[in-house]
């Protein structure tokens, strides 16, 4: 007993605080030990490798590695894949069981399931846990049992489920980590990157701005968003304590984390959607595909002043607005005639934010073929929107300070005929 010890791999729960997996683990009876896998599956997808999300990570596992240096413990980190590590951990160490968070996602579930069988055959148990989310799966499912693919009625059913010990915090012991003395984590060159202009803070909710976030959200010279998603997708924040501030602050914003776990649980129930329409007579729709025009697309030279400028933010930043973001994806799949995955693709790229469910929901979403009930003739005008808001173009001069001079790609209303005929014919022939 004194000798053997638990793994907590940590993976989207980058906090010691309110870790539902790390909790078990603490209340398990034994040492702790705290892992984190530089992934090579991941990381070797990742050409760039100036990558804000990698260096988001290593400065919040340097942090949570001080934080245990506290407690006479640390963060053992791995680079390799979990294959590779777990093997390694196992001739290591004296190892009961090894203790995480569920992850929804198709690969990750592959993984887990993977790695549950490697260390079933070596004697260790495998524990999992609800973290990430307030319901997932089937806990806010239609009265036979079948998931919602629609979000209002979805979102219905999750406020009337929700209680408070959905949301409450949990509560970890501190004092039952491996006793080891400071060491640091693995550099982000020995991993292979670059450090970035990254810098992580703690993050929390801010009442004043969530507060008024009905009111401001979708205007995006305002800077009046939480800025959250990033602590969301890395787990640096518990998605119980946004939850539990929304409900107290604004209800627009509750549901705001309501989408993102219908988004999750689209995504898990129905799989097929990474890689084709939940809609599957959408994928008769005969793209243009211009490899031309796409590249005008992601470098922010459409000639249309606020689509321009969300992308130049996006390709500077790691980050576009909201409304910016419906706007530049509405634009790429009916203006242009391009596949919502190359899109979905770019953005997986560049958003420091990029979340599989989300990213893919919102795509399908904009390109019409996803699983809510969004007409395909819904084609935004990037002029009237501009109107509506940014009126004083003051997003618009900030990321595209040369918009006077840009010449549109396409005309819209050209545009819209084109793609209103083509969805149509696509549509006929389901």
């Amino acid at each position: 007993m004194e000798n053997k010890v638990v793994i907590f791999w940590f993976r989207r729960d980058l906090r010691l605080d309110d870790n539902v997996g790390l909790t078990h683990a603490l209340k398990s009876g034994f040492r702790v030990l705290p892992v984190f896998i530089f992934d090579t599956t991941i990381l070797n997808l990742l050409e760039n490798k100036y990558d804000r999300r990698v260096d988001y990570i290593h400065q919040v596992l340097t942090l949570m590695n001080e934080q245990l240096h506290q407690h006479g413990s640390g963060i053992k980190t791995f680079h390799g894949t979990p294959s590779e590590v777990f093997d390694t951990i196992a001739t290591t160490y004296a190892v009961e069981a090894v203790y995480c968070n569920h992850d929804y996602e198709p690969d990750a579930i592959r993984r887990d399931l993977s790695v549950k069988k490697q260390l079933s055959e070596k004697g260790i148990a495998f524990h999992s846990f609800k973290d990430q989310v307030v319901f997932e799966k089937g806990e806010v499912a239609k009265s036979d049992g079948s998931p919602y693919t629609v979000f209002t009625p979805y979102a219905k059913k999750w406020k009337e489920t929700l209680q408070i010990n959905e949301y409450s915090v949990s509560i970890a012991d501190n004092g039952k980590f491996v006793p080891m003395p400071p060491e640091q984590i693995h550099s982000l060159s020995a991993i292979g990157f670059q450090k970035t202009d990254m810098k992580f803070s703690k993050p929390s909710p801010d009442e004043s701005i969530v507060k008024n976030y009905h009111l401001y959200r979708d205007f995006p010279a305002m800077n009046l968003t939480t800025y959250l998603g990033i602590a969301l997708r890395f787990g640096t924040i518990s998605v119980r304590q946004c939850v539990d501030f929304a409900r107290k602050h604004n209800e627009t914003w509750l549901n705001e984390l309501i989408w993102r776990e219908f988004f999750m649980q689209i995504l898990y129930h129905y799989p097929q959607v990474v890689n084709t329409s939940f809609k599957p007579q959408y994928d008769f729709i005969q793209w243009r595909n211009n490899e031309e025009e796409f590249a005008r697309w992601c470098e922010g030279t459409t000639g249309y002043p606020i689509v321009d400028a969300g992308m130049r933010q996006l390709n500077e930043t790691g980050f576009m607005h909201n409304r910016v973001r419906m706007i530049v994806a509405s634009f790429l799949c009916k203006h242009l005639l391009i596949d919502w995955r190359w899109g979905e693709a770019y953005f997986a790229e560049k958003l420091n934010d990029y979340d599989l469910s989300a990213n893919n929901g919102n795509w399908q979403w904009a390109a019409g073929c996803g699983c809510d009930a969004a007409p395909y003739f819904r084609i935004f005008n990037p002029t009237a929107q501009t109107q509506k808001f940014d009126k004083n173009l003051e997003y618009t001069r900030t990321w595209n300070p040369d918009f006077e001079l840009a010449v549109p790609i396409v005309d819209h209303q050209a545009a819209r005929e084109r793609a209103l005929k083509t969805y149509g014919a696509a549509l006929k022939k389901e």
